[in-house]
């Protein structure tokens, strides 16, 4: 035998080359069906977009329990979930009321004016001696715009609101004898009159429910509990007197808007601490016991 070519020996496992090659090729073919297989199972975790949806629930920040499949019949606007709302928010805050203070009407419309991008609490600094140098409504159609500035220029937009509570006061004194109008029709032909401070008028000082007050905290929290997808102001209020009892118009506001300040607040929402936490589905919670909705947002 010439030196260096040794001939070639069995394989240790005594098996033939051709078992080999047939085992290698049942590997293969296994294989492909694990794939196949594999690739079934994740269609059917695909949502109707072609999103693949994870087969385990992300994990709830700070301690919230399980995640669960959104119901196909879920209606965020169905009649129990609204009712079970109003339910708890009538436990949270039975008797709530406007907090801008006031002893008149003309007081507390002047007060709505001016808490337009301010705070009640601001606003609240400002009125006494507003009022106390400003008794009157007369004393207010008096003036002029430029005159009134200074008084509440830390409100914020002083300008446009100097104009708005001085226009508001001279046609009070010259259309309506002095006095503010209980009548939706006419607060509006106020200048810095909208819905909005018209139902403040309406509803806390004439108790008439002509509508839903609709401020920032209305706003965003009626579309973080899903009761609205609408972002004009206008709209919410006309989605929301469709599914609120029109007993309700009134207290429902005042109960969002203190809700607002106290619990669900915009940047942070304490919602461990929140009576309303398992109806509320919305993308931005801080702790969660239900499945949160990606569109359920402010």
């Amino acid at each position: 035998m010439p030196r260096g070519s040794t001939p070639r020996q069995p394989a240790r496992t005594a098996r033939q080359e051709g078992v080999r090659v047939a085992r290698t090729a049942a590997q293969q073919a296994r294989g492909k069906t694990s794939s196949a297989v594999a690739k079934t199972a994740g269609a059917s975790h695909r949502g109707r977009a072609g999103a693949a949806i994870p087969t385990r629930a992300p994990s709830l920040p700070r301690g919230g329990g399980k995640k669960t499949d959104r119901s196909p019949a879920y209606n965020p606007l169905a009649a129990e979930r609204v009712a079970e709302i109003l339910k708890r928010l009538d436990q949270m805050y039975p008797d709530v009321t406007c907090a801008l203070t006031h002893s008149s009407a003309w007081e507390l419309l002047v007060a709505t004016i001016l808490s337009a991008q301010s705070t009640d609490a601001n606003v609240n600094r400002v009125t006494p001696e507003l009022f106390r140098k400003y008794p009157t409504v007369e004393a207010f159609a008096a003036l002029t715009p430029e005159q009134l500035e200074p008084d509440v220029r830390s409100t914020g937009f002083f300008r446009n609101k100097s104009k708005s509570v001085v226009g508001a006061a001279k046609r009070i004194v010259s259309e309506f004898g002095g006095q503010v109008p209980d009548d939706m029709e006419k607060l509006l032909t106020l200048p810095g009159v909208a819905r909005k401070t018209a139902n403040v008028l309406l509803g806390t000082w004439f108790k008439k429910a002509e509508g839903v007050v609709v401020d920032t905290h209305v706003h965003r929290i009626s579309r973080r509990l899903e009761l609205t997808t609408n972002n004009d102001p206008q709209k919410i209020e006309q989605d929301l007197m469709r599914i609120i009892p029109r007993e309700k118009w009134i207290l429902f506001s005042h109960q969002i808007i203190w809700h607002g300040r106290r619990l669900c607040i915009a940047r942070k929402p304490k919602c461990v601490d929140c009576a309303l936490e398992n109806l509320c589905h919305a993308a931005d919670k801080t702790w969660s016991t239900v499945e949160t909705h990606k569109n359920a947002r402010a």
